[in-house]
């Protein structure tokens, strides 16, 4: 893990974030606790530990 200030991240750009077409609309699959729960919808700049970026080459351009 970096050390040092980390982005802020989007939900949208996340890995986590899907197209459920059963209920029409895009979710996120990480079952937040009760305490995470609340700071997300409390602080606009809410960092999520459990972001992963949605960018699948990125590991492609690591390997040129």
């Amino acid at each position: 893990m970096k050390s040092g200030k980390k982005k802020a991240s989007s939900c949208e750009s996340c890995g986590n974030y899907v197209y459920e077409e059963e209920s029409d609309c895009y979710i996120c699959e990480v079952n937040l606790d009760e305490d995470e729960m609340v700071r997300f919808l409390s602080d606009s700049m809410y960092q999520c530990p459990y972001y992963q970026s949605g960018d699948e080459y990125r590991i492609v351009r690591k390997q040129i």
